[in-house]
């Protein structure tokens, strides 16, 4: 029996009970056989019961644990993983009803490819800085990791995120990783790129530059020069260990609170010049039609934008009374300033909490408790940012750009919740 009178029960069994202290005898000969099997590795469900120990009632006091290994990895009860997608170039979508905090773990940091993953050896990587400058340079990696290290937590955005959450006829059974999974944050590290600009002698009227990937689509965009004073960096580390592959090894551009695409990954070339380059990118892509016959050609800067990751699809209310509503929230403007919960449809809002850290071009943890009444809810979320910039809804975004635009979906999020506290999407109307 436990403490509070209920019983104990044995998962083997369904309804029977197995106290803690009725576990069942193991001799010695039988323990020492069992571990000497199981050395240098987690003891195994099988070789548990092959001493006559049940999975559910194991007692990790009674058998030795597992040795130390070089390379550790997940809990077998933890088990999140990416979302892969079928669509051109490849992309796979982070998990985030399944975190916890801001920090995204390296192997579920959302991919974006427009030609597969390059594979390059770090000691014959070179990153040539060009055009307009006095020295023009071929760096190597080690030249890089020579100047003095920069370090900081941002997020990254594709700029086509959230897509799927911005349509009328959106399935309700999506969870936030189908919806805005193309969002991550880890802590980069690297050179600041005006480090090398200054080393280069970059031209005072050099008013942008050129970032060129070594992937095989040999990815490129034009940058404003103003961002490359400011905080973008070559990022050659990512959340304490080199960049991985998919994100870039060995050194990637990064640009904090822009869209992903500008951050160019295998970054190879960086050529200054007094006019943007206009590449295959810039006119093909990430430009959007709107009103009036007109173009957003260069919306580098990421909006606020929040997103409720529980309660969410695909998760279940048990019972009424306190349920703390949580998400994160983002801006490529700077701070999060305030993020609003509504859990009437937008009827009524009320401040969250903003869980600390809150850093700048980072997401943020937002909480906010709830007392449920076990009637129908419609649960939002609003992000307010310290530029006073206020989340919009989807008609707000339409009315100014018009119904042709296909990147930067930051309209508000809505869950609806039944009164049997199965959690669904709630399209926008």
């Amino acid at each position: 029996m436990r403490k509070d009178g209920k019983k104990i029960p044995d998962a083997s069994e369904g309804d029977g009970e197995a106290p803690p202290n009725e576990l069942r005898t193991v001799s010695r000969r039988a323990l020492i056989t069992g571990a000497a099997a199981t050395a240098g590795s987690v003891m195994t469900v099988g070789a548990a019961r092959g001493l006559g120990i049940e999975q559910s009632s194991l007692d990790p006091t009674r058998v030795p644990g597992e040795r130390p290994v070089e390379v550790g990895s997940r809990s077998p009860f933890e088990t999140p993983g990416k979302q892969l997608s079928g669509s051109a170039g490849g992309s796979s979508r982070t998990p985030h009803h399944e975190l916890h905090g801001i920090l995204t773990p390296a192997d579920l940091h959302f991919e974006r490819h427009h030609h597969g993953i390059p594979q390059i050896d770090p000691t014959q990587y070179r990153l040539l800085i060009h055009g307009m400058v006095d020295r023009p340079t071929l760096f190597t990696l080690d030249d890089l990791k020579r100047f003095p290290q920069v370090a900081r937590l941002h997020f990254i955005e594709c700029s086509g995120n959230g897509g799927a959450g911005s349509r009328t006829d959106a399935n309700p059974r999506m969870s936030p990783q189908a919806m805005d999974g193309l969002l991550s944050t880890s802590e980069w590290s690297g050179v600041a790129l005006a480090t090398l600009f200054e080393e280069v002698g970059a031209h005072s009227d050099a008013t942008w530059f050129l970032a060129e990937g070594s992937d095989a689509a040999v990815m490129s965009r034009s940058i404003p020069m103003e961002k490359a004073w400011d905080d973008a960096m070559i990022a050659y580390g990512q959340n304490g260990e080199a960049i991985r592959p998919e994100q870039g090894y060995p050194a990637r551009l990064f640009l904090p609170g822009w869209e992903g695409n500008t951050s160019v990954k295998w970054v190879r070339r960086l050529e200054l010049s007094d006019r943007p380059f206009m590449s295959r990118e810039e006119t093909s892509k990430y430009s959007d039609p709107i009103l009036g016959g007109k173009a957003r050609l260069f919306s580098f800067v990421m909006d606020a934008k929040s997103l409720i990751t529980y309660p969410v699809y695909p998760d279940r209310l048990t019972s009424s009374g306190f349920v703390e509503i949580s998400g994160y929230a983002w801006t490529g403007r700077g701070v999060i300033d305030r993020v609003e919960i509504s859990t009437d449809g937008g009827g009524t809002w009320a401040d969250a909490v903003l869980q600390e850290p809150v850093l700048p071009k980072c997401t943020t943890r937002f909480r906010y408790a709830w007392d449920w009444d076990g009637r129908p809810a419609h649960l939002m979320s609003r992000a307010i940012d310290e530029t006073g910039y206020i989340q919009p809804t989807l008609e707000q975004i339409t009315d100014v750009r018009g119904p042709g635009t296909r990147y930067h979906y930051n309209s508000i999020r809505g869950w609806r919740v039944n009164s049997n506290g199965s959690v669904e999407f709630q399209p926008p109307a």
